[in-house]
């Protein structure tokens, strides 16, 4: 996973203002309980040396996802004054924290992100349920077929759905059709580097996800999964997911500006759900399409790349563990520039400080580390913080893997980016 979204609160001096806050709105008041968690936060940050003008930067800021529902949380970020990053995480924090120093404790929000999979999610569903299973399905052309594509990456997309596009036809030109559409949910898989697709159907109606499937270029075929919706899952067909009617694609000839419009608006109205409608359907505003299923489908997944780092890793690791585990390894590569990949697994075991200097390979087990380095600013960090920051500021991505998977001393790994040449007849 790559860490750049940390850049604006690595890449800037500190002290830094983070605080991890659970915004949930599944309670009642909501509004009044995360007002009530931010006072005590924001009297702790005062604690620590917090100047005002930053406290203010957060105040800003704190609950603006309040459009976001279910439960969830915030991470935030300021420094002299103005805010760095605001960001919202799929789940709650454990406990609320805030905390005051040379570093901002990007731990939390990282662990957030990952596996960060870029996927493709499709739901197909009908007005009637789909016949018995002695009739013919392709002869029963009754109703409409609504098909609703979104694109995100996992599991951020549970509060930040990325682009969507919906579309609805009559059943029986299902098979005339379906091409067209295959060929728009291709480009948006495309336009995302989707790497997993997940169709979600209704349950039984193989006909309408066949004649799909069949249609979508090979390479998605190949990284599709199905899964079948129950009742209460079935998106309704009155509207679509920014309150407008479904483009209707039945009849090539017949699209207009306004469905077009349509669909250039999609992008601004991410946030909407397919189905807030008032039918009922369990997609509500600003979640993930089909969010159950594609949870069932990724968690525990690895995107592609940290895949790649995982193998040679292992590959790496059979020839030199003591410089592939544990935190001496990690500190050591990243002293030298050469973590390629920083590994961690959970549950975490990291130990409680690492010592920095002013330089970002100034990373250390010990204070006596960074001094004979030569640096005048030594500081002792929270260890999570210590290494993100190094693993940025040095460009080493993050993988973290399944929890409980793959133990590691320390909890840590790495994937060295340089290798020595008696290496290479391995790596």
């Amino acid at each position: 996973m790559k860490l750049s979204f940390l850049e604006p609160v690595t890449g800037g001096p500190g002290p830094w203002a983070s605080v991890h806050l659970d915004t949930s709105r599944d309670v009642e008041d909501p509004d009044r309980a995360v007002a009530l968690r931010w006072r005590r936060l924001r009297a702790a940050l005062r604690a620590q040396g917090a100047d005002e003008a930053t406290i203010g930067a957060l105040d800003d800021v704190v609950a603006a996802d309040r459009g976001i529902p279910g439960r969830h949380g915030q991470a935030l970020f300021a420094a002299h004054g103005r805010l760095g990053l605001a960001a919202e995480l799929p789940d709650p924090p454990a406990h609320d924290t805030a905390r005051f120093g040379p570093l901002a404790d990007t731990l939390p929000v990282a662990l957030a992100h990952a596996p960060d999979i870029p996927y493709l999610a499709v739901v197909l569903t009908r007005t009637a349920p789909p016949p018995g299973p002695t009739a013919d399905t392709r002869e029963d052309g009754a109703g409409q077929v609504l098909v609703v594509g979104e694109a995100g990456r996992w599991p951020m997309s549970r509060i930040a759905p990325g682009r969507r596009l919906s579309r609805r036809l009559p059943v029986a030109d299902w098979p005339r059709s379906a091409h067209r559409v295959a060929r728009e949910l291709a480009d948006l898989a495309d336009d995302h580097q989707a790497e997993v697709v997940v169709v979600c159907r209704d349950a039984g109606d193989t006909w309408l996800s066949g004649v799909l499937v069949n249609r979508l270029p090979i390479r998605l075929q190949n990284s599709l999964t199905i899964v079948e919706n129950d009742a209460s899952d079935r998106i309704g067909l009155s509207e679509g997911h920014d309150g407008t009617e479904q483009t209707d694609v039945s009849d090539p000839g017949d699209r207009s500006e306004a469905s077009e419009e349509h669909d250039d608006r999609r992008a601004a109205d991410d946030r909407d759900d397919e189905a807030d409608d008032g039918t009922g359907s369990g997609h509500p505003a600003g979640r993930a399409l089909a969010e159950r299923h594609v949870a069932r489908v990724l968690d525990g997944c690895l995107s592609k790349a940290d895949e790649r780092h995982v193998d040679v890793f292992f590959t790496q690791r059979a020839r030199h563990r003591h410089r592939s585990e544990g935190i001496a390894a990690a500190v050591t590569a990243l002293q030298r520039g050469q973590a390629q990949a920083v590994l961690l697994s959970p549950p975490l075991r990291l130990p409680e400080h690492l010592w920095t200097g002013t330089r970002p390979d100034q990373i250390a087990l010990t204070a006596a580390e960074p001094a004979s380095f030569g640096s005048g600013g030594v500081r002792e960090e929270p260890a999570g913080s210590a290494l993100l920051h190094a693993a940025v500021r040095t460009g080493a991505d993050l993988v973290v893997l399944p929890p409980d998977e793959t133990p590691l001393t320390d909890s840590v790994g790495v994937v060295l980016r340089y290798r020595d040449v008696t290496d290479m007849t391995v790596l």
